[in-house]
């Protein structure tokens, strides 16, 4: 449980949904018959929420939407710089619904599943430099 909860519109509380995500993501493989769909969804809601937490310590406003590329130009129209791995996020965009469900894709691989989490842990860490920096100013 993280040691300090915000208000929900501190950007701090969405980074810690973040990690929180992000640590199921990457604890769930150890559990037996956890499907890698699920695990990656933990990692896209990581991505997720960690952008839309830098979105709030922007004061930008954003839409509640899945789409990752869609925030990312949320975050680049605001004058934000966002990385090249950072925008790798929006490959993340397609756990978000469709592999949630039974029979809609093909199951996930371990490589897929293992880039997931690595895209969301670089977006997660790129976050928390934003937040902790905007809080210092």
């Amino acid at each position: 449980m993280p040691a300090d909860r915000f208000a929900p519109d501190d950007p701090r509380e969405w980074l810690n949904r973040a990690r929180s995500n992000l640590i199921r993501a990457r604890e769930g493989i150890r559990i037996p018959d956890i499907y890698l769909e699920d695990l990656c969804f933990d990692a896209q809601q990581a991505a997720e929420k960690a952008i839309k937490g830098v979105l709030i310590s922007r004061n930008t406003p954003f839409p509640y939407v899945h789409d990752l590329a869609r925030l990312m130009s949320v975050l680049q129209q605001s004058g934000l710089q966002v990385p090249s791995e950072v925008l790798q996020a929006a490959r993340l965009t397609r756990f978000a619904v469709a592999h949630r469900y039974p029979g809609t894709t093909e199951e996930v691989t371990r490589a897929e599943f293992d880039e997931a989490v690595s895209i969301a842990t670089q977006v997660v860490e790129w976050a928390a430099r934003l937040i902790a920096q905007a809080a210092h100013e």
